[in-house]
Formats: C-alpha cells, sequence, structure tokens
C-alpha cells in the first residue's frame, strides 16, 4: 500500500504546486487523472523520492520513503514524463547501460536480462537498432523495460501515452495492464481514455488538490439523466455561456454539443444519452461551467474523502 498524507509542496514565489494531498494507493493499477498544471508532475517526483516536499509524508508498506528515499529507490521503477535517451546508443546498449546504472542484476547475469526485458516489451526485433531510430511508442517500451528491472514493488508511469499513435497507445496498455496484476502501477496522465481503459480506481486532482476519488462506473453513474445532446446551431459561444458544456465536436459542420444538466432540464432539441468518462471528468474539474451556475460538490460526485479511493466497485462499499 503506498500512502500520502497531507503532502504539500510549495516552489519559490510563493508558488503552491500541492495543497494537502491525501492518497490510499493499494496494489493494482490505480490512476492519477488531471490537467496540465495540476500537479501530477509534482507529486510523482516527491513519492519518487525525487523531489522534496514542504510538509507531507509518504509511505509505502509502512515505511517512510521521504526520510530513506534509498530504501524506495530499490523498489521502484520510475517512467517519467520525458525520458532521455542516448540516440545513438543500440535499444539494447542503451538498455544494459540503465541497468548498470540502476544496479540491478540477475541470477544468469545482466546480459541475459536485457534480453529477457526486451522481449516482454516486444521490442527484440529492434534491438540492435539505434535509438534514434525508435517511434514514440517504441522509446516508450524501452523505458518501461528498464523501470521494471528488478521487479519494483511500485511503478510510477507519468504520462506514458502521450503523443503516441492509437496502436501504439493500445500496445502500451497491454504492458501497463500485465505489469499491474502483481504490484502497484500509479498511472499519472490529463487522457481520459488512459483511466477508462486501465483503471478500476483513480483520482482527480486539480490546482494541487485531489477533488474526487472515484472509479469511471460511479463517476458516469452519478451523472445519468442529466448528461443532453444535441445541436448548438452556429453560435456555440452562446451555448457555453448559458449551459455546461462538457464537449463540443463539428460533425459534417455542425456543432454537436453534450451538456450537464444539474437539474435534468435541457434546452429544446437536446436529448438524453449515456455518460461518459469524458463528461464525468470536466464536470469533476469544473471544465465548461458558465459563470454564474452555483453547482455542489455532490451534484457532480465530488467527495475529497480519502476513503473513496478504496471503494471496490463490486460491492459499492469501502473495502
Amino acid at each position: 500500500m503506498l500512502s500520502v498524507r497531507n503532502l504539500v509542496k510549495i516552489y519559490p514565489g510563493p508558488v503552491p504546486a500541492l495543497r494537502g494531498v491525501d492518497l490510499e494507493v493499494p496494489t493494482g493499477m490505480f490512476g492519477l487523472l488531471g490537467p496540465n498544471g495540476a500537479g501530477k508532475s509534482t507529486l510523482m517526483k516527491v513519492i519518487a523520492g525525487l523531489l522534496e516536499p514542504t510538509s507531507g509524508e509518504v509511505r509505502l508498506d509502512g515505511e517512510d520513503v521521504l526520510s530513506d528515499p534509498d530504501a524506495l529507490h530499490r523498489r521502484l521503477g520510475y517512467l517519467p514524463q520525458d525520458f532521455g535517451f542516448y540516440p545513438n546508443l543500440s535499444g539494447r546498449d542503451m538498455l544494459a547501460y540503465l541497468l548498470e546504472l540502476k544496479g540491478v542484476d540477475a541470477p544468469g547475469g545482466r546480459k541475459k536480462l536485457v534480453e529477457e526485458l526486451l522481449e516482454r516489451v516486444n521490442l527484440t526485433f529492434a534491438a540492435k537498432r539505434k535509438v534514434k531510430g525508435y517511434s514514440g511508442g517504441m522509446k516508450q517500451r524501452l523505458g518501461i523495460a528498464q523501470a521494471i528491472a528488478g521487479n519494483p514493488r511500485l511503478i510510477i508511469v507519468d504520462e506514458p501515452t502521450a503523443g503516441l499513435d492509437p496502436e501504439e497507445r493500445h500496445r502500451f496498455y497491454r504492458i501497463l495492464a500485465e505489469l499491474a496484476t502483481e504490484r502497484t502501477v500509479l498511472l499519472s496522465t490529463h487522457i481520459v481514455e488512459d483511466v477508462a481503459v486501465l483503471c478500476p480506481r483513480f483520482v482527480v486532482i486539480s490546482q494541487g488538490r485531489i477533488v474526487a476519488g472515484t472509479t469511471p462506473t460511479e463517476a458516469k453513474d452519478k451523472l445519468r439523466g442529466r448528461i443532453f445532446e444535441g445541436s448548438a446551431g452556429g453560435d456555440l459561444d452562446e451555448m457555453r455561456s448559458r449551459f455546461w458544456v462538457t464537449q463540443a465536436v463539428l460533425v459534417e459542420g455542425r456543432n454537436l454539443v453534450r451538456i450537464f444538466a444539474p437539474d435534468g432540464r435541457a434546452p429544446e432539441g437536446f436529448a438524453e444519452v449515456e455518460p461518459t468518462l469524458e463528461d464525468a471528468y470536466m464536470t469533476l474539474v469544473g471544465n465548461g461551467r458558465p459563470a454564474g451556475l452555483a453547482v455542489s460538490g455532490a451534484e457532480v460526485g465530488v467527495d475529497s474523502r480519502v476513503e473513496l479511493v478504496g471503494t471496490d466497485p463490486s460491492e459499492g462499499r469501502e473495502s
């Protein structure tokens, strides 16, 4: 269990990046969803022992990782948002070098471990190819190969699918899902699809605070009967000024709009539709809400109680 208590990080300025974050992250895949600038990367760096917090506590299986980061690093796999590879090294040599830096070895030797890791992330075919010739997805798979070396207890992946094409993204999803069966994988992302596909539980972070802890199913269920879809005609701005717009796309030259109506009443010509996790996310972070529309946290499913992140979706109770 990864436990975070009242974590605060204030940069010089002062600029508050984290404002009292509380988390309980069990074994399995767990999502941290929020917009860019919400504090996700800062939180990941603090948990990984790369950044000292202003105050607060981080424990892994009961051990204080802030006072002894070296103990954490022996059980940690970390894939940062930007991973700096040497472009002229082959994938095999790059991975071997990273394992040497991490001090990771195996009974059969490091060379054997490198081959096993490359096979696990489906990169054996490109082992001799220089990293500069790798696609974005291949580089991410090479990054996850070094992250899982040494069989870590905790794996942190920060925005791992940003910039990947759909095929590479789904290949990466399968790797992460497999890893989460036997360890804690903390996934930080601003991409709603990542959470919808991978995470049975997630929290939403906004402006350095956890604003909700829930499951994809629960988040969508709270919006049933209050998401409507219709055409905005030619005046999307006017629609945004009057209604809470969660999604707006152009379809055959028309603005197709989804709105959240807290009272269940929609404008003429709009029909009730099934909520999506995108709708839920937009309401949880407050995006698209017109000025003057007062909505309580309970109406959009916001509940900052730490216990919610341990909710068992199959039983509907706290685990």
